[in-house]
This record gives structure tokens, C-alpha cells and sequence, in this order.
């Protein structure tokens, strides 16, 4: 039997994304989602927690995240865990830092306009997917809201929208 990494988180970004590029020219996203969760305690008492959670995508997924997400987005991650140990300069102790190194994502809602309103000409488009692997890069799709399946740039259907909106054909990925 083989081992397991695999990470599927929901959340809302914290953040704008940090951008950068390493010495060798491949570009890195980072970014933090908050993660929800609740329940009930053994009084009956609603708890609620928030689990916040550091991202990294690199390559193409890392470009298309700095070109669309944005502080407050919702969005689905899938990647594998990945822990860094380091010793810390300063007082000599070891340091760990835990982060999700993303393969895939997904953003869940729709673009605010200017004035951080959806539009209503926009309510028939479809949420962007961002679907990307760090080793193989592929290219980001339009998604079909009903089942979350990808669908062809092609099946995408249009809608009029008003000079100040961006129409999801003109997306260059």
C-alpha cells in the first residue's frame, strides 16, 4: 500500500497573495485561508473555531492566483502537506513551519466589481476554476456551477455585460 498526502480545504483567503519569483525564474504564490469549523459542546453550546491555514503554488497555478484571487474570496484548495524545519538565528532554536502546497484550486465565488458589489448582468457566468499542478501545469477553465466539473472555454455561455464588467472570454487563460 502506498502513503497519502492529500489536503481539501474551503475557506477565505486572508490575504491578497504574495507574488515573488526565486532565483531561477519560477514564480511562487502565497497566500492564507481561514478555515471554519463547529459544533456542539457536551452542554449543548455551539462552539465555533477558525483554522488558518498557509498556501504555496508555484508555476502557472502561482500566476493565475495573482491574477484572480484577492482578500475575502472563497475558495477550494486541494494539495498535500508540507512541513520546513529550520534553526532560528536568533535564539538557536528549531523552528517548523506546516503550509499546503496547492495542485489545485477552485475559486467558489464570483468577482466583486469595482464597487465590491456583484452585478447582476454577471449572475448567468460561471465561477473561475484555477487548475494547475506545481509539476504539470494546465490551464485554468471556466467551471459549471452545478457540479463543479470543468468545462471547455467553449461552453461558456456569454451574457451582456456592461462596459465597466469583464467578460469571462477575455480572461487570457
Amino acid at each position: 500500500m502506498r502513503d497519502l498526502n492529500k489536503v481539501m480545504l474551503i475557506g477565505n483567503l486572508t490575504r491578497d497573495p504574495e507574488i515573488r519569483s526565486t532565483s531561477t525564474g519560477q514564480t511562487v504564490a502565497s497566500f492564507a485561508v481561514a478555515c471554519n469549523r463547529s459544533w456542539n459542546d457536551q452542554q449543548g453550546v455551539r462552539q465555533d473555531a477558525v483554522e488558518y491555514v498557509n498556501i504555496v503554488a508555484w508555476g502557472k497555478l502561482a500566476e493565475i492566483v495573482g491574477q484572480i484571487y484577492r482578500k475575502g474570496r472563497r475558495t477550494y484548495i486541494e494539495g498535500r502537506l508540507q512541513t520546513s524545519s529550520w534553526e532560528d538565528k536568533d535564539t538557536g532554536a528549531r523552528r517548523y513551519k506546516t503550509e499546503v502546497i496547492a495542485s489545485d484550486l477552485i475559486l467558489l465565488d464570483r468577482a466583486p466589481t469595482a464597487a465590491g458589489e456583484i452585478s447582476q448582468n454577471t449572475a448567468d457566468t460561471k465561477p473561475t476554476s484555477a487548475a494547475a499542478s506545481a509539476e504539470q501545469p494546465k490551464t485554468a477553465q471556466p467551471e459549471d456551477r452545478s457540479n463543479r466539473e470543468p468545462v471547455a472555454a467553449g461552453d461558456v455561455p456569454t451574457t451582456e455585460v456592461n462596459e465597466d464588467e469583464i467578460n469571462i472570454e477575455d480572461i487570457p487563460f
